[in-house]
């Protein structure tokens, strides 16, 4: 995690899929005081250990608890954090935040222009190249166990599954990065909640192939929140599709699903040492 490349990718990714860069367009309110730009980042609760890491590895921010939500931000608003996270970041972004984070730079330029500071456009290198699918992935992905067990024909299903809103807060498309992602992947894009005030685009993995995709990915490139660890349960029932011994595996099968995501109660950060 602290590898410079790894960190500012993953983060680059992460702020990608769950935080927003807020640039004042003046420089202060109608009543006279000073608008500040600033990096949010979101975080859930049980991700508390992780928010701290990278609060520790970028040197600034403070943490609060969102009201009436299960979530964690931590934000950085100080133009030296601004400066570091800029630097970390730079050349790493692959989706539409990047134009915020342009705005970002300008900002910045303004404030010290020694520094001089340039936006070094989009990482157009293939996703298997670095980090930055694993933050994002951290922000909005998650690994689904399906046992549908009562019916007439028993089935058990494997998923990988990563959501977004269609369209940014700021107007632009989400589809261009998704789709990238999916042809990575070997999957497809499709539109849902088409009839709901925020439609958004959903990519899933379903068969072996695309989930023996992501899931090479991610031991190449290790989630670091606790997805990580219901990556590693989603992987043990995954080594029984391959072996091809699922259904006679079914009740170790049920009792892994049983602890994943909203069911999990025991947590280790082992891997975040």
């Amino acid at each position: 995690m602290s590898s410079k490349m790894f960190f500012g990718s993953y983060l680059a990714g992460l702020i990608e899929g769950d935080g927003t860069i807020i640039v004042p367009k003046q420089e202060r309110s109608t009543k006279g005081k000073l608008n500040y730009p600033s990096v949010q980042i979101v975080f859930q609760l049980k991700d508390f250990p992780l928010c701290q890491i990278v609060q520790k590895l970028i040197g600034h921010g403070s943490i609060s608890k969102k009201k009436n939500t299960a979530a964690y931000i931590l934000t950085i608003n100080n133009i030296e954090g601004l400066i570091v996270l800029s630097n970390l970041i730079n050349g790493k972004m692959r989706g539409p935040k990047y134009y915020q984070f342009t705005l970002l730079i300008e900002y910045i330029n303004k404030k010290c222009p020694n520094l001089n500071m340039k936006p070094l456009g989009f990482n157009l290198s293939p996703l298997e190249s670095d980090s930055w699918l694993s933050g994002f992935i951290e922000a909005d992905g998650s690994f689904q166990v399906r046992t549908s067990l009562s019916s007439k024909y028993p089935r058990l299903s494997l998923s990988f599954e990563l959501v977004q809103s269609r369209v940014t807060r700021y107007g632009f498309t989400m589809f261009t990065i998704m789709e990238n992602i999916a042809i990575f992947l070997e999957t497809n894009v499709k539109e849902i909640r088409s009839d709901r005030k925020n439609p958004q685009y959903r990519l899933r993995t379903s068969s072996l192939k695309t989930n023996q995709n992501i899931r090479d990915y991610l031991v190449k490139y290790p989630l670091k929140g606790t997805k990580y660890l219901d990556f590693l349960d989603w992987c043990k029932v995954l080594s029984y599709f391959e072996q091809g011994t699922h259904m006679e595996n079914t009740a170790h099968i049920v009792e892994i699903k049983s602890q994943m995501n909203q069911y999990r109660t025991l947590y280790n950060w082992d891997h975040l040492q």
